[in-house]
């Protein structure tokens, strides 16, 4: 599409009545709102009324609803949130938080995956510190369509509506 005089003539009039690049490439026709804006750049269009949405300035809302709500413990967790510690909390009187244990299965060592050792049929949850020279994978077989063995699965797949109820106590 060319930019006739014609069709120049029609862009510096609809630009000087306030009309956005995209309602004038409909006007246009056969132009995208870029070639639109560029074209009213190389010009040198500049002096455009403002519309009316300009001329009204924002207001902005306060948080007063925020003010007037009772605090509440903030209970953070950092890495793995499968594995996030079980907090026993009570709003009304203060209670030292302690978590609750997580009871690892006992793997015999001769079902002990290392890193070299594992395939897709073997459970990949790591236990033990990876710097450590007792570090090992579960390696019993695993339930399909996952990479964990049955035990492993229930600590790593929580449904979402348990883990709500366990945070509200």
């Amino acid at each position: 599409m060319a930019w006739t005089d014609d069709r120049v003539e029609l862009l510096k009039k609809l630009w000087a009545e306030g009309l956005s690049a995209s309602q004038i490439a409909n006007r246009l026709g056969g132009v995208t709102r870029n070639a639109v804006i560029g074209k009213v750049h190389r010009l040198g269009l500049s002096g455009r009324t403002t519309t009316s949405r300009a001329k009204a300035p924002r207001t902005r809302r306060r948080a007063s609803h925020a003010q007037n709500r009772p605090a509440r413990p903030q209970l953070r967790s950092h890495g793995n949130l499968a594995l996030k510690p079980a907090y026993d909390v009570d709003a009304e009187e203060e209670v030292e938080l302690v978590p609750a244990t997580i009871q690892e299965l006992v793997i015999p060592v001769e079902e002990r995956a290392s890193i070299l050792t594992l395939d897709e049929t073997k459970c990949r949850w790591p236990i033990g510190d990876p710097g450590d020279e007792d570090f090992h994978f579960c390696g019993r077989n695993c339930v399909v369509g996952t990479p964990y063995c049955e035990f492993h699965s229930r600590i790593a797949y929580q449904p979402a509506q348990s883990r709500r109820k366990t945070a509200r106590g």
